[in-house]
């Protein structure tokens, strides 16, 4: 098995000419906007893309919904999402980073199919090096034509995790704080057209208490259409080159290709791309160099969107459907590779604690059952837990997702379900204290991948429940703390 390079390209294409001359950069857009739209929706629906941000929802089947609940009066928006903050995760920077201006056009023919007439890059506002050159690539393709009578901007977020989920992103655009909405995008986007409610916690709160959009709907909110980096990175080859070309590479079910990030205990930590269906301890060999000086891999954690991966489970095929079958996910092709160094409950607590903290608070399962499983956990990890600590972990775990507007409540389940699963025995062994005790290991968002380096955000460590850095943690969550709604940029993190 190799590397292949439909979307993370082997060197940086340094300009809008070099992506043109090399690349036929620009043929997609061309040839996309002498289609119908509905034509254009069809082709990517046959090809098979799936959103490659975590969820792996038809990508073309999403471009239909928005298309279908079109405003009568307001143009959508077409919003990437480049807001990449899942622990273990740097694909999207990269793409970025090597190459801009396909990711660019294939929003802008994600635009004539939804008929947007805003395209909105969303990226953090700590990602300098990636607004950088986003920016610099939005020029180029305005100086050249390419954007005609749309408006592109590039916007910059705040560094929650929450900020990456697409209905708090458009919250964010909206100028508010990244909290997750019950109305779908496609249902409301970023265009502000109802009266917001004062007061979150009273049940009328925008997110939670808005009249949908739609051709057959009084409100004249529009849709938007929220896309991953590298699923539009995939869209303009797919429309020169056609669907099928793009079911060559990957499973029938599962078409084309992931790009990966590699991280944890591994010679060479990266990101790479490869063909759906390669394995994933190929995947580790490939683009992570293998295991940390040989050592025997025991378990992977696939950031903290899918349950943990035991040993066993490493010949599994990287495709959606393989995936789901062991019981985890392929969600944003991110893989921490623990060995016998690492403790699988030390893991698991990490990345409890990190979902802890960066839930808001507008489920209160999801916050409050959250935070007791990531103190439970802490104590079980360093094996100064009781009995009655494991049965509050089986218990919480039962509810931490009920009512649950997102998906971290969900993800917390998962991620303890599969520890109680899998790791049973030294759960117990824990409790008994016969099993070393390991403080959680740190799990935050990548900051750097430099040569044998994965450096994380290790400020992380410090953040409280409520979003702040303060020495002590006054009760409060994010949504109490900002019943103010100030704007999202005003987060004094």
């Amino acid at each position: 098995m190799t590397l292949t390079h439909r979307v993370l390209h082997p060197k940086p294409i340094t300009s809008l000419d070099e992506y043109v001359a090399h690349l036929a950069g620009g043929s997609g857009l061309e040839l996309a906007r002498s289609m119908d739209p509905w034509a254009l929706i069809e082709l990517i629906e046959r090809s098979g893309l799936r959103g490659r941000g975590g969820a792996g929802f038809p990508t073309g089947r999403k471009w239909r919904t928005v298309r279908e609940n079109l405003s009568g009066t307001v143009q959508s928006t077409v919003v990437v999402n480049a807001a990449e903050g899942e622990p273990g995760t740097f694909k999207d920077r990269t793409i970025i980073r090597t190459n801009p201006y396909h990711v660019l056009e294939g929003a802008l023919i994600a635009a004539h199919a939804a008929s947007a007439g805003h395209v909105v890059v969303a990226l953090k506002r700590s990602f300098g090096a990636e607004l950088e050159r986003m920016r610099a690539a939005v020029d180029e393709i305005t100086a050249a034509g390419w954007v005609g009578d749309l408006a592109v901007t590039v916007f910059e977020g705040p560094d929650e995790y929450l900020y990456g989920e697409e209905t708090a992103l458009l919250e964010t655009l909206d100028g508010r704080l990244p909290f997750p909405r019950i109305s779908p995008p496609f249902r409301r986007g970023v265009t502000e057209v109802v009266q917001a409610a004062a007061d979150l916690h009273s049940g009328s709160g925008l997110s939670a208490h808005v009249t949908m959009a739609g051709p057959d709907s009084e409100s004249e909110a529009p849709p938007a259409l929220v896309d991953n980096v590298e699923t539009l990175a995939n869209v303009p080859r797919i429309v020169v080159r056609g669907a099928e070309w793009f079911r060559t590479e990957g499973t029938p079910d599962s078409p084309g290709t992931i790009v990966c990030t590699i991280t944890g205990q591994v010679e060479t930590p990266g990101v790479g791309e490869i063909m759906m269906g390669t394995t994933l301890r190929e995947a580790i060999h490939e683009i992570g160099g293998g295991s940390l000086e040989g050592n025997e891999i025991t378990a992977v954690l696939p950031g903290v969107s899918g349950a943990i991966i035991p040993a066993a489970f490493l010949d599994t095929p990287l495709t959606y459907e393989d995936m789901r079958a062991i019981g985890s996910g392929l969600g944003s092709g991110s893989y921490y590779v623990l060995d016998a160094s690492t403790d699988p409950v030390a893991a698991i607590a990490g990345a409890v604690r990190f979902l802890s903290i960066e839930s808001c608070g507008q489920c209160t399962p999801c916050k409050q059952d959250g935070m007791v499983l990531s103190e439970t956990l802490t104590r079980i990890s360093q094996s100064t837990a009781t009995a009655r600590d494991l049965a509050t972990v089986v218990k919480k775990a039962g509810t931490v997702a009920d009512g649950a507007r997102c998906s971290i409540g969900t993800q917390q389940q998962t991620l303890v379900n599969s520890l109680l699963e899998h790791y049973d025995s030294l759960l117990h062994a824990h409790v008994a204290g016969t099993a070393a005790g390991a403080d959680p290991i740190l799990v935050a968002e990548l900051l750097a991948i430099d040569g044998t380096t994965a450096r994380v955000d290790e400020r992380h460590a410090k953040k409280q429940p409520d979003w702040t850095y303060d020495e002590t943690w006054e009760g409060e969550t994010p949504v109490e703390r900002f019943t103010d709604h100030r704007a999202a940029n005003t987060l004094d993190t």
